[in-house]
């Protein structure tokens, strides 16, 4: 989530030391969505409601930041019981046999304009492929608590089928009840935990 307000800095990571640190996401105030084509005629959104993050953040070079995001598979949620219930069977996450599932960093490319490619690995089920999110710096500041905060908001696109989701089903009109391809979006609020950065 990006952080606005009087006390936000601008919207750059090039020298902000108040940026380097260690931040932990606040699943209060962000957001992991996402959304597919149904029935060839629409999109169907939905997102996770329990998840953790860790943030390592060098303000002073960002190409030596670092991201972990861990998804209880089994908090889907679209809006609809059966649905849900389908998406954490085996056809797709298997919730029981697999109730995680990450991504970790392994490079962030500076882009410029508070613009950046990270670049990792996202594992879901036991399958574990590269994955590169778009990602936008939305800024820092202290919120009304005085913890300092960070936010930031990233994309990507994926064929769910090169994990193995291949669950479909044909429509009589032509076509598949479900696309192949998903588009992630994450919003993140993370607060700082330690202002020192390992070497």
């Amino acid at each position: 989530m990006n952080v606005q307000g009087p006390h936000t800095r601008p919207r750059t990571m090039r020298r902000h030391p108040e940026v380097t640190g260690i931040f932990t996401m606040d699943p209060v105030h962000s957001a992991i969505g996402f959304s597919a084509r149904h029935a060839m005629v629409s999109h169907v959104r939905g997102r996770f409601t329990r998840f953790e993050g860790l943030l390592k953040l060098d303000g002073s070079n960002p190409a030596r930041s670092e991201a972990y995001v861990s998804v209880q598979t089994d908090s889907i949620d679209t809006g609809i019981q059966e649905r849900d219930a389908h998406l954490r069977g085996p056809d797709f996450l298997d919730s029981a046999v697999f109730p995680l599932m990450a991504f970790r960093s392994t490079g962030v490319v500076v882009l410029g304009d508070g613009t950046f490619r990270l670049d990792g690995r996202l594992r879901i089920k036991d399958l574990e492929l590269p994955l590169v999110l778009d990602a936008v710096y939305g800024g820092n500041g202290v919120d009304a608590s005085g913890e300092h905060r960070v936010g930031f908001h990233a994309s990507a696109t994926l064929r769910r089928s090169d994990w193995g989701l291949t669950w479909n089903t044909a429509l009589d009109t032509g076509g598949v009840l479900i696309s192949d391809k998903v588009t992630l979006a994450l919003d993140v609020s993370a607060v700082r935990i330690d202002q020192a950065l390992a070497a």
